[in-house]
């Protein structure tokens, strides 16, 4: 069983801004799948959808990787030779803890776990590259830079999965979908103090986009083709596909 998420029972005298530091880390599979609605189908899917595109002699990213379970979820449905992948980091916390996961599960492909910022990182012979919750965490000027950079090292026939968190232009759907969030959180055994502390410590550091701003990033970084393929109220995940075909 996971340890239990309980990082914001009791009040917090000064709430500082969020990182993924050791105690998120220690909590954090608890902590997504009764925080994220969905979560854990979309890492089923991101599975599938590696069966589909990845490409023979090709390399995989996992960009912002947290304890790996996409980047085991893309290990896992791997059909062809000569792949490997490269999960991403920024928390060396998340990147000891994914480096133990990766070991503990033996597999023909190659992962290399990196610690570093994901905007440093060379991407190059992709055929799939997962953004799963991390662009929102970025500065908004650096997303577009990002999105462009994963174009241009994909492969034709290459696909970007992009998950996160919604926000919405029309406002009464918005905060419809903000309250049955909540409604979920509660569901999943949070105390209102629980949510609003998170809340607060997140509110500078997580950005959240529209579907129609994700769509147009896309566009100007390249891709024809992109579409959001699941979505449990204001969370979801779109994929991108590159023009040209695969190997």
């Amino acid at each position: 069983m996971p340890n239990r998420d309980t990082l914001f029972a009791a009040p917090i005298n000064k709430l500082g801004d969020w990182t993924f530091d050791e105690q998120v880390a220690e909590v954090f599979p608890d902590m997504i799948q009764r925080s994220v609605p969905g979560y854990s189908n979309i890492i089923s899917m991101i599975g599938m959808l590696t069966e589909r595109f990845a490409q023979p002699n090709s390399t995989i990213y996992d960009l912002g990787c947290s304890l790996g379970a996409a980047t085991l979820s893309i290990r896992r449905n791997i059909k062809v030779d000569s792949c490997r992948i490269i999960a991403i980091d920024n928390s060396p916390a998340m990147v000891e803890r994914c480096r133990r996961h990766i070991e503990s599960f033996r597999a023909a492909t190659p992962v290399d776990v990196i610690e570093a910022d994901i905007r440093d990182i060379d991407i190059q012979n992709a055929s799939m590259v997962v953004l799963n919750f991390t662009l929102q965490f970025l500065e908004p000027d650096d997303r577009q830079r990002l999105l462009s950079k994963i174009y241009r090292g994909l492969l034709p026939g290459g696909i970007l999965v992009l998950s996160e968190k919604f926000n919405f232009e029309d406002q009464k759907i918005g905060e419809l979908l903000f309250d049955m969030h909540h409604d979920f959180k509660r569901a999943n055994g949070y105390s209102e103090l629980e949510i609003s502390q998170k809340r607060s410590m997140l509110e500078n550091v997580m950005r959240t986009d529209s579907v129609e701003t994700h769509k147009t990033r896309l566009r100007q970084a390249g891709f024809k083709h992109s579409e959001t393929w699941f979505q449990c109220f204001n969370f979801g995940s779109l994929i991108a596909l590159k023009d040209g075909e695969m190997e």
